[in-house]
């Protein structure tokens, strides 16, 4: 069994006035591979529109509301599952290769 580490992505404070956000649209879909500060939702608050980025890499394996939806600050929206520090999964050794065959010869 592979150690995976389930992150809860929540929604960020955006202001001091700002209590909650809409979601207006999902850039990510569970089982999509997400980086660090990319990307995977965009919402809208009274005040203004942005994106949440991903606070660490992992697959994104749950998503617990959809677009139209009204999420409080603090409130969990996505479950990333990040890969435990120990054991690398069978993407690591993939990612790798293509890392060195990209990399210029010495």
């Amino acid at each position: 069994f592979i150690n995976m580490a389930r992150f809860e992505l929540k929604l960020p404070k955006m202001g001091e006035s700002v209590a909650e956000a809409t979601i207006t649209s999902w850039l990510k879909a569970v089982g999509d591979t997400i980086e660090q500060d990319e990307a995977v939702l965009e919402i809208a608050t009274d005040k203004v529109d942005s994106e949440v980025p991903s606070e660490v890499d992992g697959i994104l394996v749950e998503v617990l509301f959809n677009v139209d939806d009204v999420v409080q600050v603090g409130q969990t929206i996505a479950v990333i599952e990040t890969e435990g520090e120990s054991n690398a999964s069978a993407e690591a050794p993939k990612a790798e290769a293509i890392v060195a065959e990209k990399a210029p010869e010495a």
